[in-house]
């Protein structure tokens, strides 16, 4: 079953609240989770999609019929198969997003031995 790009985007997000939440923790043994109600409130400030709340709400009911990710105790988590989408959507906007973060970090001039300057007249 294919998915959306959408899809991908709400997947991606997710896999990536786990990823950074529980390398915040630092405990292997504690898990934190999301409910959906949190999750779509992110999802919403971050822009992700441009979606009204309801919208959302199908999609992650679109991603659970699709087995990519569990819906229980209140709480959403990636199954395997969704992990493994996950991965794969990370090896593929990982270089994206470190470009990104490195010339967010840095002058994207301090690259360059000499800044060239343009002189443009205006008419």
């Amino acid at each position: 079953m294919d998915t959306t790009k959408k899809q991908n985007y709400i997947l991606y997000a997710l896999g990536q609240w786990y990823e950074l939440a529980n390398k915040q923790m630092g405990n292997k043994e504690l898990e934190i989770a999301i409910s959906k109600s949190v999750f779509i409130d992110l999802v919403m400030k971050a822009k992700i999609v441009e979606k009204k709340e309801r919208a959302l709400y199908k999609n992650l009911e679109q991603l659970e019929k699709k087995k990519l990710i569990d819906y229980s105790s209140k709480n959403l988590a990636l199954t395997k198969k969704g992990s493994k989408l996950y991965s794969r959507l990370n090896k593929e906007i990982l270089p994206y997003v470190q470009l990104a973060n490195l010339l967010d970090k840095s002058n994207p001039l301090s690259y360059t031995r000499k800044a060239q300057t343009v002189f443009k007249f205006k008419n």
